[in-house]
């Protein structure tokens, strides 16, 4: 990378960057957004622990509403799993014979010790997180919606977007649930599309003339070999 930085430095002023697009990089814009997937044969990739630490930016306490909570714990009723766990989780409960009842992925998800019951509420937790179960699927899309489409989220990576649910919600599918919505993602599939029409050359950027003139730049790292593996056009 530093020796393709020298050579830019030699031409600096008398030169012309163009894009070609290729059999994968349609967009010019897109390029610096095209990762790499975090794989032992990428130069870059780095070891996921087990189960990743979630870094706290902030602790934000706020004051629910009583609905909220209704509107998540009154579905537990008529779902088998859900009806069974509240049962289960209960102080009093005697009957610990139930849990042969539940299906395979909440069996083992009891056994571990992950779910907890707090003001009719059921909470998964893992190492690293405590969310609530989530039964409706109104709640199930609002969490989706919210932690990719929402002016919050803004499209976020198919990564970021996993993020943000796991710290959210929880239900047996989410993983599956959360990269299919990314993936029927409108706005992402019209942005990323192979066909359409061509995009405009390059913009050359002005230098900074005065201190603490603000300009952006792309960096543009770890591309992906193109089509016919001859060149990577940025």
């Amino acid at each position: 990378m530093l020796r393709w930085q020298i050579a830019i430095q030699e031409y600096r002023g008398n030169m012309t960057i163009v894009h070609k697009a290729g059999n994968i990089h349609k967009d010019d814009y897109g390029l610096s957004r095209w990762e790499l997937a975090n794989t032992p044969d990428n130069p870059a990739y780095v070891p996921l622990e087990a189960e990743p630490q979630i870094p706290i930016g902030v602790i934000n306490i706020t004051d629910i509403g009583t609905e909220f909570f209704e509107e998540v714990g009154e579905p537990y009723k008529q779902e088998k799993n859900f009806h069974i766990l509240t049962s289960l989780l209960d102080k009093y409960c005697k009957d610990k014979s139930l849990v042969n009842s539940l299906d395979e992925v909440w069996k083992n998800s009891y056994s571990e010790g992950k779910f907890h019951l707090f003001d009719g509420i059921i909470y998964h937790r893992t190492k690293h997180s405590c969310v609530m179960t989530l039964c409706s699927r109104l709640l199930i899309n609002t969490i989706l919606h919210e932690c990719h489409d929402s002016i919050y989220s803004g499209h976020l990576s198919e990564d970021r977007t996993l993020e943000k649910v796991k710290i959210g919600a929880w239900c047996p599918s989410w993983r599956k649930e959360t990269i299919e919505y990314f993936h029927t993602c409108d706005r992402l599939q019209k942005a990323n599309r192979s066909t359409g029409n061509k995009f405009g050359l390059m913009i050359h950027i002005q230098e900074p003339k005065s201190p603490w003139e603000v300009f952006h730049i792309y960096w543009v790292t770890g591309l992906p070999p193109s089509g016919g593996k001859i060149y990577n056009a940025c």
